[in-house]
């Protein structure tokens, strides 16, 4: 929610964080670019959490394990591709709060971690 009507936000992962974020509010070359991809990473966002919350209230126990799993392995792929640009990012001093790429890392373990754990307290307990 707060990429589609709060992305000025430093809150919930918004992307104000990003200092260009404001140098391409201003620029109309890029305005509407950016707007455009903030906006379809809100949509792919909301229909993971969507997705998500119809399997959790009505799939079987099957494909909740399954969700789970894949749920595991899609937010690991952060680490391959966007981990390493908001590090950049963040050592080049264009992201505020310095050192949100740590923040950020912390918490996609803790994401990676919960869903793990549950998986196997499933499995074995």
């Amino acid at each position: 929610m707060i990429l589609y009507f709060f992305p000025d936000s430093k809150l919930g992962n918004g992307v104000a964080v990003f200092n260009p974020w404001f140098h391409a509010k201003k620029d109309p070359h890029f305005a509407l670019f950016v707007s455009y991809l903030v906006n379809w990473v809100a949509g792919c966002k909301l229909i993971f959490i969507v997705l998500l919350t119809v399997i959790l209230a009505l799939g079987n126990q099957a494909t909740k394990i399954g969700a789970v799993a894949v749920m595991i392995l899609s937010i690991a792929t952060y680490f391959w591709r966007l981990h390493p640009i908001i590090k950049a990012l963040d050592n080049r001093g264009e992201v505020t709060p310095k050192g949100y790429s740590k923040t950020l890392f912390t918490m996609i373990i803790g994401f990676i971690t919960l869903f793990s754990s549950a998986l196997l307290v499933y499995f074995f307990l």
